[in-house]
């Protein structure tokens, strides 16, 4: 039987408690409750049964080895704290897999609905907030704001970049859709940063395949360049590949380049000869770094502008 089985066997009061019932998930006082003692406890922790999340809160091994730590750290945040809270904001993006430009650390981000107790700890930030059933959902058995809810969330108290680079996330992963989206966004049309959180949605777009590209997107929004065309393929008589941003009307291209990229020495060599091929098929061929891209975007948008010069020129 395991060590969780063990615990449980002995736990009868735990459902029944203000706070929400993790099944993996112990307090001392828990632990101690089903006879379990200090010395117990540690002997289960050294032997890989017990993974301590932080003081006096501890998880099963089978649950430790089954997520990440901040999914850990979420669950023992919420057993500290009294029934309705859920995770929201970082850790609930986090919980669901979502690109952040800025990941959540080792805080906690919890919403509770008002009048709901909270625990007050440095590494929890608490939101108070409505929070409608159909806007809750569960990961790992850990109670989360849905993943609509969740980009909107993001989208109200982050800069505008960021919360596009959540909201690009989950519509390319096909985790959510305008419509849902829009649904939320109708419930809290009064709460702060909602006309910033109505911004990002109409402008996310899930073509977009990674936070650089959601980034650019908005730099290219930023300085007056017209919208691109995304993900498409283009070439001369034969398709030769897919540019990340695309202006038929210029026959420009622009590539947007991660570190990971060009990693891999053969997979350089193959976008040196893409490139040669496109140029040579009347293409203007532009790519630009994640250090450009976020620190340089007036020089971006001027190369961008000098090469559609450049194409309208071939055109003519």
């Amino acid at each position: 039987m395991s060590v969780a089985r063990v615990i449980l066997a002995g736990m009868t009061a735990k459902a029944s408690g203000a706070k929400p019932c993790f099944k993996e998930i112990f307090t001392t006082a828990e632990l101690a409750a089903s006879g379990k003692s200090d010395t117990a406890i540690r002997t289960l922790v050294r032997r890989g049964s017990l993974v301590r999340i932080r003081r006096g809160v501890y998880a099963s091994g089978t649950l430790a080895r089954r997520c990440g730590e901040h999914t850990l750290r979420v669950a023992g945040a919420l057993s500290l704290t009294m029934r309705g809270a859920v995770a929201s904001h970082h850790s609930a993006a986090q919980l669901h897999g979502l690109d952040l430009l800025e990941g959540p650390g080792t805080q906690v981000t919890l919403t509770v609905p008002a009048g709901c107790g909270r625990a007050g700890r440095a590494e929890v930030r608490y939101y108070t907030a409505a929070l409608p059933r159909r806007q809750v959902a569960s990961k790992f058995g850990v109670p989360v704001t849905s993943v609509a809810r969740t980009v909107v969330d993001l989208a109200r108290v982050l800069e505008f970049r960021a919360g596009v680079v959540a909201a690009d996330s989950a519509l390319h992963q096909g985790l959510t859709s305008k419509e849902d989206l829009r649904a939320v966004l109708a419930t809290c049309r009064r709460w702060p940063g909602i006309e910033r959180a109505a911004e990002v949605v109409e402008f996310a777009d899930g073509l977009t395949e990674s936070p650089l590209e959601s980034i650019a997107r908005v730099v290219i929004r930023d300085t007056g360049l017209p919208p691109p065309q995304l993900q498409v393929w283009v070439g001369g008589d034969e398709v030769i590949g897919r540019a990340d941003f695309y202006w038929p009307q210029y026959k420009t291209i622009v590539e947007v380049d991660g570190a990971k990229k060009f990693a891999n020495p053969q997979r350089a060599i193959g976008q040196l000869r893409r490139d040669k091929m496109l140029t040579e098929a009347g293409f203007e061929v532009l790519h630009f770094s994640w250090y450009e891209i976020t620190q340089m975007p007036e020089y971006v948008a001027r190369s961008i502008r000098a090469a559609f010069e450049r194409g309208l020129r071939r055109a003519s």
